[in-house]
């Protein structure tokens, strides 16, 4: 996989002397998607030195993970396996279905217990095959992966670093990957995030960087939109050309437009706003609701 990212100014957000650049996790593969091949790749790489036959993980019916960890398992010869937050009567989504497109045997948890069943499957699992990745690739690989999204020299100049979080697991890579100067904040989109800071600290092993989760970017919830956040998706790809989706990427550059707006940063800040793929999610809604 080639890390070689482009970073993208991103002029109309910015006030006087004020830098806002983003890292275009986006483009680096056409699957395997923003942060989740960072998240992966050294899940898949003890999965292989254990020789492992399965790769298996959990996601909802929208889950980019699931999809990322079906290529990949893929490309490295492994079977694999998700265990999905939804019930077998349910349609099958257009994710869903892709991921089944690259070889991945879906098993239905069902909603109303789905975490107690997780976690029994984590727990009882002495063989380590298949392989378990928990959501999201939550864990210390995962992070460990995620920190090495930040290995460019040229990212080192920045101030600030904001990514969206969903289970923490990059959040806590960045926040591990930082230089002392730079401060990390995370927009999480759940609502009622209470555990999610305790869970990033959990994967954090240098404890000096400074890091901030706003909790006030979720429009309502995991995966709750609007119009409003529709036409700024689109008013962002007009003047940018950055296409974000539904879940994440839409509310973290929203909730940076309301804080440059609201003075939060300093004028002469230097931000690098963290794009962390999953475009994918946008295919839940009707044809025609965004311009790209």
């Amino acid at each position: 996989m080639n890390e070689n990212i482009n970073i993208q100014a991103v002029p109309s957000f910015c006030l006087k002397d004020m830098q806002l650049d983003v890292l275009r996790l986006d483009e680096l593969h056409p699957v395997v998607s923003g942060n989740k091949w960072f998240k992966l790749k050294y899940y898949l790489q003890q999965a292989k030195v254990q020789k492992a036959d399965t790769i298996a993980s959990f996601g909802g019916p929208y889950s980019n993970h699931l999809v990322a960890l079906a290529f990949a398992a893929k490309e490295y010869n492994l079977k694999s396996i998700g265990y999905v937050r939804s019930n077998e009567d349910e349609l099958i989504t257009p994710t869903l279905q892709e991921a089944i497109h690259y070889g991945m045997d879906l098993k239905f948890l069902g909603r109303n217990n789905f975490q107690v069943f997780k976690n029994e499957l984590l727990q009882n699992n002495q063989r380590n095959d298949p392989y378990f990745v928990d959501e999201g690739g939550y864990g210390t690989l995962g992070a460990q992966g995620a920190a090495t999204i930040l290995s460019k020299e040229k990212i080192n100049n920045y101030s600030h670093i904001i990514c969206a979080v969903g289970t923490g697991t990059m959040m806590a890579g960045l926040i591990n990957a930082a230089k002392p100067h730079q401060h990390v904040i995370g927009i999480p989109v759940l609502k009622n995030e209470a555990t999610i800071r305790d869970e990033i600290t959990q994967l954090i092993t240098i404890k000096k960087i400074p890091f901030t989760v706003l909790h006030d970017f979720h429009l309502g919830g995991y995966a709750k939109t609007n119009q409003a956040q529709f036409d700024f998706m689109n008013q962002l790809w007009q003047t940018e050309k950055i296409p974000t989706d539904i879940v994440y990427t839409s509310k973290l550059f929203m909730a940076v437009k309301s804080l440059i707006n609201a003075n939060y940063f300093s004028t002469t800040a230097k931000i690098l706003i963290i794009h962390s793929g999953g475009l994918q999610g946008n295919r839940s809604l009707p044809a025609g609701t965004l311009l790209f």
